[in-house]
């Protein structure tokens, strides 16, 4: 018996999120990896903090040189995508991915550990652009959300993965080349089904229509939304919709100069990179990053590796969360008040970090700071996280899809370089006044989705230009109509069955919905 249609989807998307796996685990794991004697030794730094050779410069280059490459994989990600296929590309990125873990887990120099920290995010780049833009095109208007969330679980399951991995090994393997060389090891085995597998998978349907190949995304349309019955009256309407809105974009320039040209694609992309810088300015990359430090700090000299494994796994449920609620809730109110949360944690971290930077903090005081990390790290892992990676690529049309989520994706990487690059500078340098920063843009961050960012949830893909040309700048206070996803595909099928009848359909309606 063929799955029911959103669960099938749903299935795809989760397989296309392995590459999101190899971020999250990538992610997690080199905190453990950084303090591990034996691989600060082989690359050169000594034994740790405060002994002869180490440089934080250096070790902020180690955890960021994986989002130099991720910046730089970008791009190509969307060439290849557009040129060669959604699916094609996935697979070319899962094989870079196994060589900069091969060279990861074999390294015998810093600059070796470095190459393959640069070729693994070279991959991750990739996948940050193809996997929520192959989940945005294969899903149902009423469970996108649901789809694209899965991106950041699966983030969530390759920290959770990687931290209960790198503590296993730091108990059972201290001192040794294991303790980190197993953990970096293990990271390439998500990359083994995105490269042999991929193409078990339907392609995007809205690929193969840019490409000519109209029967073809007939086919899959019928084979996504309706067990294969490509007389579905839903996949009907939703193929009509799809067909008239490339026709409308093959008119127009398909270059890069169709973004800038544009004020409304121009204004959708300038979301896309406020939304994915916003994400590492509420200090998420920092924590994960250099938390085996942070910990230490505030008194866990030596659960510091057990307290970031079980902060791991209160992420998971968080993102569990956001799968669930994602698309009744809608984006902006889990957006605003996620970021309001974050910005109340980190105001009472930071005088709790002080405490201990004045030598005067108390176990209670370190168990406060330890739970609302916690906390923190539920509400971004169920409101902020998963959000950068659904808003900005689902708010995009065909045209420019792919292109313009390549640069709100190199936005995210950009500033997850700056992070990791200066946290290790400013911790050692201003201390707990650093997390003033976070504090300070959570804050900031709510105020601009509040202000700024309209409500996408329910709308079709082929919706979204109407609606953001037809939308204000300043959200409050605009009179714009609530979306139900399950409405919403119930007029697309309501539409072929009158166009089917003789009847006109209703064009103008479909789109100014």
């Amino acid at each position: 018996m063929a799955l029911p249609p959103k669960v099938y989807n749903f299935l795809c998307a989760c397989f296309a999120a392995n590459g999101a796996a190899l971020f999250g685990y990538d992610l997690a794991v080199i905190s453990y990896v950084l303090i591990a004697k034996d691989f600060l030794q082989t690359v050169g730094m000594g034994t740790g903090i405060g002994s002869p050779g180490y440089n934080e410069n250096f070790i902020g280059f180690i955890v960021s040189s994986l989002l130099l490459g991720a910046f730089v994989g970008s791009i190509p990600a969307s060439l290849i995508a557009d040129k060669f296929s959604r699916r094609t590309a996935i697979v070319c990125s899962g094989l870079v991915f196994l060589l900069g873990g091969s060279l990861q887990a074999g390294a015998q120099s810093a600059g070796m550990m470095l190459a393959g920290r640069f070729f693994a995010g070279f991959a991750i780049g990739m996948l940050g652009v193809l996997t929520p833009l192959y989940q945005s095109e294969i899903a149902h208007p009423s469970n996108r959300g649901r789809l694209g969330a899965t991106f950041q679980l699966f983030i969530g399951i390759g920290a959770f993965v990687a931290g209960w991995i790198g503590y296993g090994c730091s108990v059972a393997q201290p001192g040794t080349a294991l303790e980190w060389r197993l953990p970096l090891a293990f990271q390439m085995l998500p990359a083994v089904p995105l490269v042999f597998l991929t193409f078990l998978l339907p392609e995007s349907p809205r690929w193969l229509m840019i490409q000519g190949r109209e029967e073809e995304s007939l086919q899959t349309l019928g084979r996504l939304h309706a067990r294969g019955n490509i007389n579905d009256t839903f996949v009907q309407g939703e193929f009509d919709l799809m067909r008239r809105k490339v026709l409308e974009e093959a008119a127009l320039d398909q270059s890069w100069g169709l973004i800038f040209s544009d004020r409304t694609n121009l204004r959708k992309v300038i979301y896309g990179i406020i939304l994915q810088f916003s994400v590492q300015m509420t200090g998420v990359s920092a924590i994960q990053y250099y938390a085996g430090q942070i910990y230490q700090s505030v008194g866990f000299e030596k659960d510091a590796l057990l307290i970031n494994s079980i902060n791991n796994v209160i992420g998971l449920l968080g993102q569990v969360v956001c799968v669930m609620f994602l698309d009744r809730i809608g984006r902006r109110p889990p957006l605003i008040w996620g970021n309001i949360i974050a910005s109340v944690c980190f105001a009472i971290c930071t005088g709790l970090a002080k405490q201990f930077y004045d030598e005067v903090g108390t176990k209670g005081q370190g168990i406060a700071f330890v739970a609302f990390i916690y906390i923190y790290n539920f509400f971004f892992s169920s409101c902020i996280g998963p959000l950068s990676w659904v808003y900005p690529v689902e708010i995009m049309n065909t045209a420019i899809r792919a292109k313009a989520t390549a640069l709100t994706t190199m936005a995210a990487w950009l500033a997850n370089f700056m992070i990791g690059q200066i946290s290790p500078i400013a911790f050692a340098n201003i201390g707990w006044k650093y997390y003033l920063v976070f504090t300070v843009c959570g804050a900031t961050n709510a105020l601009t989705f509040w202000l700024l960012f309209p409500e996408t949830k329910g709308r079709t893909l082929e919706d979204m230009d109407s609606y953001f040309r037809n939308h204000p700048w300043i959200v409050p206070g605009a009179n714009v109509e609530a979306v139900d996803g399950r409405t919403r595909e119930k007029e697309l099928a309501d539409n072929a069955v009158e166009k089917d009848a003789g009847e006109k359909p209703h064009e103008n309606r479909l789109e100014s919905v």
